[in-house]
């Protein structure tokens, strides 16, 4: 994969979860510019759907542009 050479050409996205103290899950999702390394947006949820998911990189395209290519993590899915 090539480098970036500029801001708000690649971004990569990655979900991690975590566990509250009464034993409730909660996921985010993380996203930052590859280049500048500035974390673009932060998601959390309970769960994080597709369409949340969607929504939220809608209001990313109309507030602050898209990224040329949007990389996602690769790891493992829900329990």
């Amino acid at each position: 994969m090539a480098v970036p050479g500029r801001t708000n050409e690649r971004w990569s996205a990655d979900f991690v979860s975590d566990q509250l103290a009464n034993g409730r899950r909660f996921r985010v999702l993380n996203i930052v510019d590859d280049y500048s390394r500035v974390r673009v947006a932060q998601l959390t949820g309970f769960p994080i759907t597709g369409e949340r998911m969607v929504r939220h990189l809608e209001q990313l395209a109309r507030t602050r542009g898209l990224p040329s290519t949007l990389v996602l993590g690769n790891g493992p899915g829900p329990e």
